[in-house]
């Protein structure tokens, strides 16, 4: 019999998959794998100001992800430096201050290597509410803003015409991978979380025919990839986090093999 960590693993594991693939199709829709990264990286900053100020670590997460992500929005608007040299800067510097920090907290230990790469096979059932409360609060406002945020995503003058406020949209998904990261840090690291917000989502749109349906195959694949990784994990005494991203890259490899026609479907002309 397995224990009970390894199956309290595989719920929370298939938990943050469901919520991961929905919203990493947006992340490679709109080409946002870099400001995944950065945002990402932000939470090592986020886990050290929380121990500091005796905060909820996930609260403090999502904080400094959110004002990561506010920054960058207020740097663009400057016009000074591309998107990609904001990117960087915010990236390594967010990671740079974040270590920094760790290495003043001499007073607390912190497990580094499990904040870096995660440890999915700790998780605890506070853990899986966290995972299960905000991933389901998460899906219900990708759904109830789908069509604003696809619009926008498709293209944002055509959006903007129809009065769907492109920019709200942008400032929206941003706030939503805020908080993906914040759930998903001690499970699969902040050095990992953005492998499994694009792997599943890339992987799924060489198999499906439209955006709705790609969410929901990234979905499945992101399950499964947790599945298959932990199992391997289990099998081959690997470490848990990097195992399931294998997981993953070994399904989208497995899919490059598939003929270029949609799986699931009927196969449509759309922007995404």
């Amino acid at each position: 019999m397995l224990g009970d960590f390894f199956s309290r693993a595989l719920v929370a594991g298939v938990g943050l998959a469901a919520v991961t693939g929905p919203l990493g199709c947006f992340v490679v829709w709109r080409r946002m794998a870099y400001f995944g990264d950065t945002m990402a990286h932000s939470a090592l900053l986020g886990v050290a100001i929380s121990i500091l100020l005796s905060i909820n670590m996930t609260l403090g997460v999502f904080a400094v992800a959110a004002l990561v992500a506010g920054a960058l929005l207020l740097l663009q608007r400057q016009n000074t430096l591309s998107t990609d040299a904001l990117l960087g800067i915010l990236s390594h510097s967010s990671l740079a201050v974040g270590l920094v920090l760790v290495g003043f907290l001499t007073q607390v230990r912190i497990d580094l290597m499990g904040f870096l790469f995660g440890d999915i096979l700790a998780v605890s059932m506070e853990d899986i509410y966290i995972i299960y409360g905000g991933g389901i609060a998460i899906l219900a406002i990708l759904a109830i803003n789908w069509r604003p945020l696809l619009a926008a995503t498709v293209s944002p003058e055509l959006a903007e015409a129809e009065g769907l406020k492109p920019e709200v949209s942008r400032i929206l998904l941003m706030l939503l991978m805020a908080s993906v990261i914040a759930i998903a840090m001690k499970l699969v690291g902040v050095l990992l979380i953005t492998s499994l917000l694009i792997i599943p989502a890339a992987t799924a749109r060489r198999l499906s025919a439209t955006p709705e349906i790609m969410a929901l195959v990234a979905a499945v694949l992101g399950a499964a990839s947790v599945v298959a990784g932990l199992y391997g994990s289990l099998t081959w005494d690997t470490a848990s986090g990097p195992s399931i991203v294998v997981a993953a890259l070994l399904i989208f490899l497995v899919s490059l093999t598939v003929p270029t026609a949609r799986l699931f479907g009927r196969r449509e002309s759309h922007g995404a």
